[in-house]
């Protein structure tokens, strides 16, 4: 062949791989999704309250029945709660924390937000007011050159029974209701509706957050269901055949990941990812392990992290290594490890592994900033890691906020000091 008929060939083979990757990737999200890490953090108990994070708030109202959002609302006055939510939702997280953010080198952050944000039905005593502050998010997120996963965290009837569902309950209603489904469905296209032409600052949506599905079949099948459903209302939001560049975000209902393999996987689904949880501390099992342990823990999913057939973001994690953090388990619920928690165990003392950074050990400081590290150089070998949380009033082991000013969270997320943690 001469040169000049190799080189047309050669460059008729290279459209054809072009034309055919496009086939395959018929989506332009605004961030290169498997070429670069997701490196991000939560902004956990701005929009959601969760007891643990913002004690204070709990505390304050004299009231031991108010253990969430919904009892937030039920058992105090309207006003005496609606002027402490603004209160909270002007002052917990700010601009300033964005810039914080954004020049700790992370590119994404993933704000809960509850589905009473955009409708609240009747007898629900949940305060609406949130949505101007998901909008300013937005917003800071593109003036700091920020991602924002706008995360669907607590669902009509609740979808796991926990706290930061919004309502607390022995067992989850959401999907024994098909009205509940519904109207979280709507919700999922109004979210889809606002952020369809800013995939740059919005590149994903999360349509639920951990949906129980250690319920079994009950829970998986409308679990299941729901993520074909919002699969539909987040890429085409306009109507029509016309795709958004929005990526869906499905959790993995805590299911292991071979459940997940071949779910919605191209060629015939684009942009979709799936959002895992990792924590080992959340079992008696697992609070008995040594700090060794919980590294080699995490280490040890590396090859299922990276040979999983969808994006993979580990969404939630911590370098805490126990559930010592107060109201962690819940408001009125002790923990596993120094045996507070009905049922368990007594492992050791919680003195000096949660609180205040002031009483850590410096042998605590450098565990947790090894334990950070076997996480965070193991979920880089999916598509990155988005930390659980940015802030917390008095559980600095949970903070990345905390871990920045007191050395066991690095400046720059890809300076580490023990790069071969993990063996």
């Amino acid at each position: 062949m001469s040169p000049v008929h190799s080189a047309v060939a050669a460059g008729l083979l290279g459209l054809s791989f072009l034309l055919s990757a496009l086939a395959d990737n018929p989506i332009n999200p605004g961030f290169p999704y498997g070429s670069q890490k997701v490196r991000g953090v939560n902004l956990g108990g701005w929009l959601v309250l969760e007891p643990w994070i913002t004690p204070s708030l709990f505390d304050n109202t004299g009231n031991s029945a108010i253990v969430d959002e919904w009892t937030f609302g039920q058992y105090q006055d309207y006003n005496t709660a609606h002027n402490a939510l603004v209160n909270h939702w002007n002052t917990w997280i700010t601009e300033s924390d964005f810039a914080a953010i954004a020049a700790a080198g992370l590119n994404h952050v993933r704000l809960p937000i509850g589905y009473w944000a955009f409708e609240v039905g009747p007898g629900e005593p949940y305060i609406q007011g949130q949505l101007p502050y998901l909008q300013n998010a937005v917003a800071w997120a593109g003036n700091h050159g920020l991602k924002l996963i706008v995360d669907l965290h607590g669902a009509p009837g609740s979808q796991n029974g926990f706290d930061n569902s919004g309502q607390r309950m022995s067992y989850p209603h959401w999907h024994s209701n098909s009205t509940n489904v519904a109207r979280t469905d709507a919700i999922i296209k109004t979210i889809a509706g606002m952020f369809r032409d800013n995939p740059n600052v919005v590149p994903i949506i999360a349509p639920l957050n951990e949906p129980a599905g250690f319920y079994g079949s009950d829970v998986l099948n409308v679990v299941r269901q729901y993520w074909y459903d919002s699969y539909g209302n987040i890429r085409y939001p306009y109507g029509s055949s016309q795709e958004s560049n929005t990526v869906v975000l499905l959790h993995d209902a805590f299911q292991p990941l071979s459940y997940w393999s071949g779910f919605q996987t191209p060629p015939g689904w684009q942009g979709v990812a799936l959002d895992t949880h990792i924590y080992t501390i959340f079992s008696d099992q697992e609070e008995a392990m040594t700090q060794s342990q919980h590294i080699s823990t995490v280490c040890g999913k590396q090859s299922d992290i990276s040979s999983f057939d969808l994006w993979l973001i580990v969404g939630e994690w911590t370098p805490a290594n126990t559930d010592c953090a107060r109201y962690l388990n819940g408001r009125g619920v002790g923990a596993r490890y120094d045996g507070s928690y009905s049922g368990s165990p007594r492992v050791g003392s919680c003195t000096g592994l949660t609180g205040s950074s002031s009483s850590f050990s410096s042998s605590y400081k450098t565990f947790l900033r090894q334990f950070w590290e076997a996480q965070v150089i193991s979920y880089e070998k999916g598509a990155g890691w988005i930390m659980w949380t940015w802030k917390a009033e008095n559980a600095d082991e949970w903070s990345y906020q905390a871990g920045l000013a007191n050395g066991w969270i690095p400046q720059n997320p890809t300076t580490l000091q023990y790069p071969n943690i993990c063996g």
